[in-house]
């Protein structure tokens, strides 16, 4: 099989958020891709399609298989069928368990700067979002865990519950074994749950694994609820297919009874088809697609590498980029924020307050950046700012899209920076 990542696909008419939502500019915000699904899925879709009844669905045992053998072979996860809950999405899960595993006013654990939707799952449900901020090197463009903090954090009797992004976004690290372990001792010793968002698990660099915290020993098995689907790594997120696997028969039953009570653990007619197609015989679509995506990310270091050369050593920024999904963190702090600059300096530019906040060449946070380079540059990226910790220094690039887009979109951003 040889895939072409290059055509781009006209997403015109389609009501795409993704594309709406950015009207003029071009695109590189949130997590869809700008690829067509594999052969595989569109054909057994098709095959539904035509049968021309659409009614209620089932689960059938074909759909555990698959996840089954999928993880089994991909991942080396040994998964029990029976361990397995049909979902519609990931998020709705999360939120669903955040109901059911916690009580109004308790603590849930994230790490930030992380997925900022984790925020609205536990906000929205009355729980207290209690950050563990990632320490952060600023010259190396890396980020390791605070054991110190997490460790406080999760003692704190009143946090019961964490949410683990592994592989982690927007960051693109992949936590290995040992960094694993050690969070789940963590948790084991101060009775908090883990339920670990895997949903980019598929999407690592080629030759680069990720570990499935339920796979690291028994203690992580058992106290934890991992998510996972082929909605993000197939770009087939608008068919609402996922699952929850949860190895404990008691904890899973509670899981259970929240997604059922919450009603999102029933399929649509497309759900199924697709997901057992994708882990049937989506495999080397797959393997295409983290080739192409892993040069993409290549080119695009190389691109910035090539703005640094000729920036002055106060206009660069760092690449944070590592062996998992399509999105890239970029530090722009040399653009946010006025430090060390006095009003009078600002108005010896001749800026003014343009509804974006930029003085003297610099920018509030990274969301009056992005709205910026949107309206005046005509390309659209994820403020860091909703992602937690030290994100309001940051935006998250998507660079799953043909590589002229991304690169057009480089050069706007470029283009856009040396103006100030």
């Amino acid at each position: 099989m040889t895939v072409d990542f290059d055509t781009p696909v006209d997403r015109s008419g389609t009501d795409s958020l993704k594309w709406e939502e950015a009207g003029d500019a071009l695109p590189m915000w949130v997590a869809d891709m700008d690829f067509a699904t594999a052969p595989a899925i569109r054909e057994a879709l098709q095959r539904r399609f035509d049968n021309g009844v659409f009614g209620y669905s089932i689960v059938p045992d074909a759909w555990e298989q698959a996840y089954v053998d999928w993880w089994g072979t991909r991942h080396g996860l040994v998964i029990d069928p029976q361990s397995l809950i049909f979902t519609t999405g990931v998020i709705p899960a999360i939120s669903s368990m955040v109901r059911k595993l916690t009580t109004p006013a308790e603590n849930v654990v994230i790490q930030t700067p992380v997925y900022n939707i984790f925020f609205n799952s536990i906000l929205n449900n009355g729980r207290n979002a209690l950050e563990s901020q990632l320490a952060y090197d600023a010259v190396a463009g890396r980020y390791t865990i605070d054991w110190a903090d997490l460790e406080a954090k999760l003692a704190d009797p009143q946090t019961s519950l964490m949410i683990l992004c592994n592989p982690h976004n927007p960051t693109g690290m992949i936590w290995d074994r040992a960094t694993l372990a050690r969070i789940g001792d963590l948790c084991w010793e101060h009775h908090v749950t883990v339920i670990s968002d895997e949903i980019h698990c598929d999407l690592t660099d080629p030759g680069a694994a990720y570990v499935p915290f339920a796979s690291v020993n028994e203690r992580c098995a058992a106290m934890s609820v991992t998510c996972m689907a082929p909605t993000k790594a197939f770009n087939i997120a608008g068919l609402h297919t996922a699952a929850v696997m949860v190895p404990d028969p008691t904890l899973r039953h509670k899981v259970w009874r929240g997604l059922n009570t919450d009603e999102v653990a029933e399929p649509n007619a497309f759900a199924i088809p697709a997901a057992i197609a994708a882990f049937e015989h989506g495999g080397e679509w797959l393997d295409e697609l983290r080739a192409y995506l892993a040069d993409n990310k290549r080119e695009a270091r190389r691109m910035i590498d090539e703005y640094n050369s000729t920036a002055s050593a106060d206009r660069q920024v760092t690449l944070v980029s590592g062996p998992a999904t399509y999105l890239l963190w970029l530090d722009c702090a040399a653009f946010i924020g006025t430090a060390g600059r006095s009003a009078a300096d600002d108005d010896a530019d001749g800026l003014r307050d343009d509804g974006t906040r930029r003085t003297g060449g610099r920018f509030a946070d990274a969301t009056a950046l992005c709205d910026w380079l949107r309206r005046e540059h005509r390309v659209m990226f994820s403020s860091g700012v909703s992602f937690g910790g030290n994100g309001s220094r940051f935006i998250r690039v998507n660079v799953a899209c043909p590589r002229s887009q991304m690169r057009e979109a480089f050069i706007r951003l470029f283009a856009a920076l040396v103006t100030l």
